[in-house]
Formats: C-alpha cells, structure tokens, sequence
C-alpha cells in the first residue's frame, strides 16, 4: 500500500508530506487548494506524461516520492529482483521533472535509475487512479468489452481469438494476393513470354557490358597498340644498344668492386634486382603485343553484341543487371500460370483450419462472456440500492456480430432501466451524469475484488452527486477499503465523513507566494472541516453538530470484515482478503 507521499516544487506546492493510512483515506479541501495537484503527483508515479510547466516558480526542479509497504507482494518483489533492484519490503518510486524545455524527466526506483515505461509499469501495479472523467468512457463499446473480460476473467480466450483471427486474416490475405497475381500475370501472358523469351535467347552474363567495351577498344586500336608495344620491346631487348644488353656490361666492374670490397655487395643486390625487373617487364609486353591483333570480323561481332545489350537495357532498366531481373520476374509470372491452382488449394487448407481455429476460439470467449455477463449483472444490480437507485436494473446484452473480429464473436451492451416502468436502455441513453457516476463506481467497487492492485484512487468521481446518495457511495468505498487501500479526493462531506484516514489540502501565502501544505485532521480538527463543507456557517453550532452526526454514521456504516469472503468471477476461485 501506499505509505507516504512526497511532493515538492509542483505547481503550487512547496513541500508536501502526505501520510496515508491503510482503508479509506480522504482528502478535502476548498475548489483550488491544489487537490488536483496531487493527483497529478500521483499520475506522474504510474507513467503520465511529465510537463516541465509542472515545476514550481523559481525551482529548478520538481519531485514526486512514493513509498510503498508491499512487503506481501512476493510476485511484485521477485519480478523486481530479477531486474537488479533490491527490496526489504519497502519500496520508493521517484520521479523528477527539471525546470525549462531542454530537460528530461528522470525516474528511480529504491535509487536505482529506471526507465519511465519500467517506473510506469511498476507504479500500475500499486496504484489504480479512477478520475471522474472515466464515467463518459463507460458509453464506450471498447470500454465496456475491457470491463466485461476483465470480469470475467477472459484474457486467455481473447488473446487466443485475436491471434487465430490474425492468421485468419493473413490467409485471406494470401489468397487474395495470389488470385490478383495470377488474374493480371493471365491479362499480360503473351507480353511476358515476349519478354522472357527476348530477354532469354540473349543469354545476358553479369558484367558482360564492361568485359565488351574493353575488347572493342583493343580492337578499335589494334595496330596502334601493336607499334607502342615493339618500341617497348625493341627499347629493352632489341640489340646490343637495348637497355638489357647494355645494363649486362655493369656485371662485371661490380663483380670486381664486390672482390675488393664485400661491403658493397648491397649494389650486386640491387642491380640483380633491377635487371630481373626489366626482364619481366620484357616479356610481359612481349606477351601482350603477341596477344593484340587486328581482326575486324572480331569486332563486328562485338559491336553488335554491344548494340543488343544497349537495346535490352534502354528497354528494360538502364542494365544488364536490370534487364535480367525483368526477365527472370517475366519467368516467374509465366510459371504462376503453372503453379497457381496448387498453391490456391495449399492456401484454402490453410484459410479453412484457420477459421476452424478462429471459430472454436471465438465460441469459448463467447461462452465465458455470457457466464460472466449474468454475474456481472447480478453484482451490479445488487450494488444499485447501496447506491442511491433501489429501483435499478442492469443488463448485459450480447449482440451477435454480422462478421466476428478480432474482439470476437459479439459487442457488448451494458444497458439499465433506473426507473420502475421503464424497459432496459442502453447506457448511453438514460443515465444522468450523476447516475452514470455511480453504475461506474459500482463497477469499479466489484472490479476491485478482483483486481491486484492494492491502492485505489479515486478522483473526484462524486461529481453530480450529494444527499443519501453522497452517504451510500461513501458506505461503498469503505467497503471497498476492506481489502483495499482507498484513496479518495471528494467536495462531498457525506464521503469524507466516511474515511478512517482525514487529510485537508489548504492554500495559503508563504513568504510572499502562493503555497499549498496538507494536514490530517482528528478529533476537533476534522469536525471543523465537515462543517465547513457542509456549506453555511462553518464555526455555528448547528453547522458543526451537523458535521459530528455525519462523522458519527460514518464509523458506524458498514463495513465487511477482514476475512470475509470476495465476489469472484464466473469460474474463478476466491481469493483471500487482506486485513487492514
């Protein structure tokens, strides 16, 4: 649970220890005391985008602490361990958004820096935030869908029909592909046996286009290259004047010079050297000289070997590599032809145990959803008297789908009448504000049961409401509180007076700004925030006895036991309460 909340530099707030309480903690305070910054805080601990306009006036920086006890989330811990952070059971969770556009926000867990999204994920499994905005979003047919499987337990049958529609869907998609392939390769048949047949019978080889330009310049200058070759030749070996025989006459003065001074052997060296150079030089030119002729007949051939591949290549992409490509996809839309009834019927099997798949897996979803859709009725409608509507019924339909998708086979449709006389109506169309706050927090009270996550918030969900029904919603949330930590921020006296926790949000100037601080309020304290909320004169008489007759019903309203046993979904095994 959520032990301790630490806010400092956030909008309007300085410094801010808020201390929370196991079961139902309430937090009061007049319309801009900055109650909604500390939801804020708290939205910034589960991942919520962190805007450096959140950061006080003239600080550099704005931070958000959590500390948590969840010394009993074993499976909380050891998905932690595994991720190298450490735990005695406490944990703190820390966000810091820095001052100025250029920065980033940065989180912690118990000091070890994390991601965001790691933060996030850790922070959602602690903490649930339910706004008053939430209740429009339950006229949603997604919205309602989530709530029902969620009930119901039914993730396992939705992932295994979203994933067999997907391969539903890609064997349509196939088939499709295919039948379009083959249509048009049947539309353009005789241009592309033109085409590869063109492109075949030239038998076109990589790089030939570059091997062909070379040889026709060889060609071109045969004797031009012949005559530089024999001066060449003729100027290293073509007499006793050539370079070879005259570097021949050195032999022997060095041989000499070596005799008298061996030190100069480093010259015998070089001049062997040099003369074997020249020598290899001789014989490489020789060769090529041998190997250049001039045949005209040779170079018609290659010219028009190269006018044939310029064609092919101006026709078909610029190059030979191009122009194969083309005829080698030519090919392949030809043998389409062949091949294209074979694979169709591969590719039917494979839609036809794909649909077997998808509907086997869409009537289990289906039938777990219509188990879980009476119960959640039946909850629900159980739930409505508590909450101001003794006359209330609630629905939930199943209309089939035309097609089934990737949600299944059905929508879902929470429909109420909360009126004797009146016939079941779609949501949407007859609740109130006020009313559609409260079917949404009698599906919130019983998701809880079921729901992991041990902290509950709820913001401002009262909007709409005052009266009994104000006394009932805040009897249900203490229920709640039974097997959760409850969290809520309320205008409503009749739902603080409810809380076991009391905390009041106050602003006021502080060294020449604007500051909000919190307090808990006991005893006298929390009588005078009542009454003031009651409206009228806060400090009269009549006001403040008000205030202690609606603390008083308020420790006695219900309350479930530790212990007692929770509403499980259709199916599911109930799980064990914790004590508060």
């Amino acid at each position: 649970m959520l032990t301790e909340l630490r806010i400092r530099n956030l909008a309007i707030i300085d410094t801010v220890t808020l201390p929370l309480a196991r079961g139902f903690n309430v937090l009061t305070g007049e319309t801009g005391a900055g109650k909604s910054i500390i939801v804020g805080a708290l939205g910034l601990l589960i991942g919520e985008r962190a805007s450096n306009d959140l950061v006080r006036t003239g600080a550099d920086k704005a931070t958000v602490e959590g500390v948590f006890d969840v010394a009993d989330r074993r499976d909380l811990l050891a998905a932690l361990d595994a991720r190298g952070i450490e735990s005695d059971g406490t944990l703190v969770l820390k966000r810091e958004v820095p001052a100025g556009a250029g920065g980033r926000a940065r989180a912690w867990v118990n000091g070890s820096p994390v991601t965001a999204s790691l933060l996030a994920e850790i922070g959602r499994a602690l903490v649930n935030v339910h706004g008053q905005h939430e209740a429009p979003a339950l006229l949603e047919p997604g919205a309602q869908l989530h709530i029902l499987d969620a009930f119901g337990e039914a993730a396992g049958e939705r992932a295994a029909v979203s994933e067999t529609h997907a391969r539903l869907a890609e064997a349509r998609a196939a088939i499709a592909s295919l039948q379009a392939r083959r249509d048009e390769a049947t539309k353009r048949a005789d241009w592309l046996a033109h085409v590869a047949k063109e492109i075949g019978e030239a038998s076109l080889k990589d790089g030939e286009d570059e091997r062909l330009d070379e040889e026709a310049r060889r060609l071109t200058h045969a004797e031009e290259l012949q005559g530089l070759m024999r001066e060449v030749t003729e100027a290293l070996d073509g007499g006793d004047e050539a370079a070879l025989a005259r570097l021949g006459h050195l032999q022997k003065p060095l041989g000499a010079l070596q005799r008298i001074d061996p030190s100069t052997s480093r010259l015998q060296e070089l001049f062997d050297a040099a003369y074997y150079a020249l020598e290899e030089l001789s014989r490489e030119a020789q060769a090529y000289a041998d190997g250049v002729e001039h045949d005209p007949a040779r170079l018609d051939e290659v010219e028009r070997r190269r006018d044939l591949i310029f064609r092919l290549s101006k026709k078909y992409g610029g190059s030979i590599a191009a122009v194969m490509t083309t005829g080698r996809e030519a090919r392949a839309e030809l043998d389409l032809l062949d091949t294209a009834g074979l694979d169709l019927r591969a590719l039917e099997t494979r839609l036809r145990e794909a649909q077997e798949a998808f509907t086997a897996a869409a009537a289990k979803l289906t039938s777990k959803r219509k188990k879980a859709a009476a119960s959640l009725a039946k909850a629900v409608e159980a739930r409505l008297p508590d909450l101001g509507m003794p006359d209330g019924r609630f629905l939930v339909e199943l209309p089939a789908r035309a097609e089934a998708s990737a949600h299944g086979a059905e929508d879902v449709e929470f429909r109420v009448a909360l009126n004797v006389g009146h016939e079941a109506r779609p949501l949407a169309r007859v609740a109130s504000g006020g009313e559609l706050a409260r079917v949404m927090l009698a599906l919130k009270t019983i998701l809880a049961r079921l729901d992991g996550v041990p902290t509950l918030i709820f913001d401002e969900v009262d909007a709409g409401i005052g009266g009994r029904t104000g006394l009932m919603i805040g009897d249900a949330m203490r229920d709640v509180a039974s097997h959760h930590q409850v969290f809520a921020i309320t205008h409503l006296p009749q739902i603080a007076a409810r809380g076991h926790h009391h905390i009041v949000v106050r602003k006021a100037p502080k060294g020449g700004v604007t500051t909000s601080d919190v307090t808990v309020v006991v005893d006298a304290g929390r009588v005078d925030e009542i009454a003031r909320m009651l409206g009228g004169d806060a400090e009269s008489e009549t006001s403040r006895e008000h205030a202690r007759e609606l603390l008083a019903s308020g420790q006695r309203a219900p309350r479930v036991e530790p212990g007692a046993a929770t509403l499980a979904a259709p199916g599911a095994a109930q799980r064990p309460r914790k004590r508060v």
